[in-house]
């Protein structure tokens, strides 16, 4: 007869055996709890994160433990449990406390002072849960994570913040390394001043000597050529020492114009994860955290708030600082009245209506294509991947019936876009790459790049 005993101490045997005991204690050990219930082994975790990094990193090796553990094929399941999480909840409270960076965490310039933010602060969803948890595993186990970690993502979706955090989780893990945070703005002043003081060598000491190396907004390096191949050679030296890198950008770099090509292969030779404009659901978790700092905000305001509010991190701190200080100014109790005169123009603006001539120049622009070529006769894959697209985008972000789509773009029947617009959805389930006009990149980070451009 096989015992809970018996099993769970099999199962951890087995599992530190096929993945090796040090990544077993990084990720397994104190984090996870193994029972067997209901004739399957189950893992307990602290969260849904550390349930997603592991089935997607140790998931095959797993399986393969618990047969050891069992005897046979037996089922494997995860499961949040609540001792876990609420240690988890306080082993992150104690270590990202508000005191100041260690004298080790480099800023290159001097800043303002002001409390770094963690990975616990950051409030995740759907529309950033895997950005989130590859930045943690960079974070506790950085020689072990690809390198570089590329995080990509519109203004507002908490790039920044990512960055930060990590930081944090180096020190706490590596007290002794020096991390260096710079943006990229920072790196090519630096760099400009050190050509023109003849202080290269001191620059160079100071990037390519770090423990590891964190950029954020790559894309203000477009067109600076010279600062480009400088970087590029710094990410040469410091990934042939295997310390890590992290860098931030407003796109994929293959979407990005004015990149030298080696660079762009140098960033995407690592992982890349997109970070998107909050969901519903994550809007409201924000607009919750946020607004607690100014009292107990009713329910139905920000339920409100959550509804029609549909812009980024920053624009919803803005509408919370706005009704907080008229609710202030005016002695008033926030409802949802004192919520709608606080933001009126920013409630009328927030959702763009857009038309199929804006998804027509939106997808021409994002493509590199001219007009003609978009609604042409063609039915070449040249042609038609772009037109699947913006037929797909057009669906999806217009009031336009079936019908209209099709005459828009070419005069096509309903049937064809409706095929159009399966297609697409496949290509996002799946996340391939395709060419797509100019660009061969991932059908996902353009589909991104070009709804960016509609909600301008």
């Amino acid at each position: 007869m096989i015992t809970t005993n018996d099993v769970v101490a099999r199962m951890e045997h087995a599992l530190s055996q096929r993945i090796g005991e040090s990544r077993y204690k990084l990720w397994f050990a104190d984090k996870t709890k193994f029972t067997w219930r209901d004739d399957a082994i189950v893992i307990g975790v602290p969260n849904l994160f550390l349930h997603d990094w592991l089935e997607k990193t140790f998931g095959d090796e797993i399986r393969a433990a618990a047969v050891d553990a069992h005897g046979s094929a037996v089922s494997v399941r995860f499961l949040v449990d609540a001792q876990l999480f609420q240690a988890a909840r306080a082993e992150q409270a104690a270590a990202y406390d508000s005191s100041p960076p260690p004298p080790s965490m480099t800023r290159v310039r001097p800043v303002r002072v002001r409390r770094q933010r963690s990975l616990a602060d950051f409030v995740v969803g759907a529309c950033n849960r895997v950005a989130h948890a590859a930045a943690l595993s960079f974070a506790e186990a950085p020689l072990d994570a690809p390198n570089p970690l590329l995080i990509h993502g519109a203004i507002g979706t908490g790039k920044t913040h990512l960055l930060e955090g990590i930081v944090l989780g180096l020190q706490r893990h590596h007290p002794d390394w020096r991390v260096v945070l710079v943006t990229a703005e920072e790196f090519t002043n630096r760099f400009v001043q050190a050509m023109h003081q003849h202080k290269l060598p001191a620059f160079r000491k100071q990037f390519r000597g770090c423990d590891a190396l964190l950029i954020d907004d790559i894309g203000f390096l477009a067109k600076k050529n010279a600062t480009q191949e400088e970087l590029l050679h710094t990410l040469d030296s410091l990934q042939g020492e295997h310390r890590p890198i992290a860098v931030t950008t407003d796109c994929h770099p293959r979407l990005a114009d004015h990149l030298l090509p080696e660079l762009v292969d140098r960033l995407v030779g690592g992982s890349a994860w997109s970070l998107n404009l909050p969901d519903r659901a994550t809007r409201l978790e924000i607009l919750r955290g946020k607004s607690a700092r100014a009292g107990d905000w009713p329910s139905d305001v920000l339920n409100f708030l959550a509804d029609n509010l549909r812009g980024n991190t920053r624009e919803l701190e803005g509408a919370v600082h706005s009704v907080a200080h008229l609710a202030k100014a005016t002695h008033r109790r926030v409802d949802v009245d004192l919520a709608c005169e606080a933001l009126g123009d920013v409630l009328r603006h927030s959702v763009r209506v857009a038309h199929l001539d804006d998804v027509e120049q939106a997808c021409c622009e994002a493509l590199g294509v001219n007009r003609e070529f978009l609604l042409s006769k063609k039915r070449h894959w040249i042609a038609s991947y772009p037109r699947m697209l913006a037929m797909y985008l057009a669906r999806k972000h217009t009031q336009a019936t079936f019908s209209e789509v099709g005459k828009h773009f070419g005069g096509r029947n309903h049937s064809t876009v409706v095929a159009a617009e399966k297609k697409v959805q496949q290509w996002l389930r799946d996340n391939i790459t395709l060419q797509l006009g100019k660009s061969i990149v991932p059908v996902r980070d353009m589909v991104e790049k070009i709804e960016r451009m509609l909600a301008q």
